[in-house]
């Protein structure tokens, strides 16, 4: 039981309220004592039930917390100043200028260089930009802090 007592003490510390997240109080009790290191076997032990449920419960608050950053992350981008939108067979070497321009124009300071830019989009757009081929259409936003968010049209 003292698992369980622990995590009350790291749920209080963290300011944990079930009525303002996008996780159940359960959801997050088991995610707080996996990241202790506990295996899906203990935390069902310790919160007194079993291990497939365990495994549910983990996968719905993990799935919770991708929504809530996805969630985040388009909200991001339609408050950035800056948008630009990159078609499909756009060359990356060409988006950091796009980007730079369309700044420029809005008074936005960008908190990256051009190689920094490319790379940036490149890792955010994943399968979306193959080498140096743009073969998803999607939107650069810039936050007024000049942090770069990338969204990528779905299929």
């Amino acid at each position: 039981m003292g698992e369980l007592s622990d995590v009350e003490d790291v749920l209080a510390r963290a300011g944990f309220d079930a009525s303002e997240s996008a996780l159940t109080r359960r959801q997050a009790e088991v995610l707080a004592l996996r990241e202790r290191g506990l295996s899906q076997a203990d935390v069902a032990d310790s919160l007194g039930t079993s291990r497939a449920n365990i495994s549910k419960v983990e996968a719905a608050a993990r799935e919770n917390v991708a929504k809530a950053r996805e969630t985040v992350a388009f909200v991001e981008a339609l408050e950035a100043p800056v948008q630009v939108e990159v078609e499909a067979g756009t060359d990356l070497y060409d988006v950091p200028e796009a980007v730079f321009d369309a700044c420029d124009e809005a008074g936005v300071k960008v908190a990256y260089s051009g190689v920094d830019m490319m790379t940036r989009v490149s890792e955010a757009a994943g399968d979306a930009v193959v080498g140096r081929e743009v073969k998803t259409t999607m939107l650069v936003g810039v936050t007024r802090e000049g942090d770069v968010r990338v969204r990528v049209a779905p299929d």
